[in-house]
């Protein structure tokens, strides 16, 4: 009777520890394109994390799912430690590649290059004083393809160079 007892309070005392956590509000800020290799283009989200508690957080990692036009497009995650300090936001990028063969399937749609649709399903994982606790991250937006990154910008780029060997 005594263990059931210790056990119910324990039970009681870990509920009552997360009315003391504030889980951190997530907003995403942007989506940029980083650079184009030669295994595919870098992109990255901009995240800023606000904690509203008193004591700091620690992010563990992350996971991510995005889908670009209703496609699948990728997803992963990464494991990487960043400190929330108390009542303060903090930036965070997470970074992410897609292949050119996917990316191939969404001109195949012919999209607006000015308003592609996606959506961003995230989870942080973050450390707290109680215990590690995972944060969803949604978001559905579009993105405009930078000028320079366009077909025909690229293209235009091309013409260019083939101008200045013909010099």
């Amino acid at each position: 009777m005594k263990k059931l007892l210790i056990l119910v309070v324990c039970m009681i005392f870990c509920a009552g520890c997360s009315l003391f956590l504030d889980k951190p509000e997530v907003k995403v800020r942007d989506l940029n394109v980083v650079g184009i290799g030669v295994e595919g283009v870098d992109l990255e989200f901009l995240l800023t994390v606000t904690n509203p508690n008193s004591f700091p957080l620690v992010l563990n990692g992350y996971t991510y799912d995005l889908n670009v036009m209703a496609l699948p497009l990728t997803k992963g995650g990464k494991r990487e430690r960043i400190e929330f300090p108390a009542d303060k936001a903090t930036d965070v990028r997470l970074p992410f590649k897609v292949a050119y063969g996917d990316l191939w399937e969404i001109l195949k749609r012919q999209p607006d290059q000015n308003k592609i649709p996606y959506r961003l399903n995230a989870g942080l994982e973050v450390e707290t004083p109680f215990g590690t606790t995972t944060v969803p991250v949604s978001k559905e937006s579009v993105f405009a393809v930078p000028e320079r990154y366009r077909t025909s910008g690229i293209l235009k780029g091309v013409t260019d160079l083939l101008k200045g060997f013909r010099q």
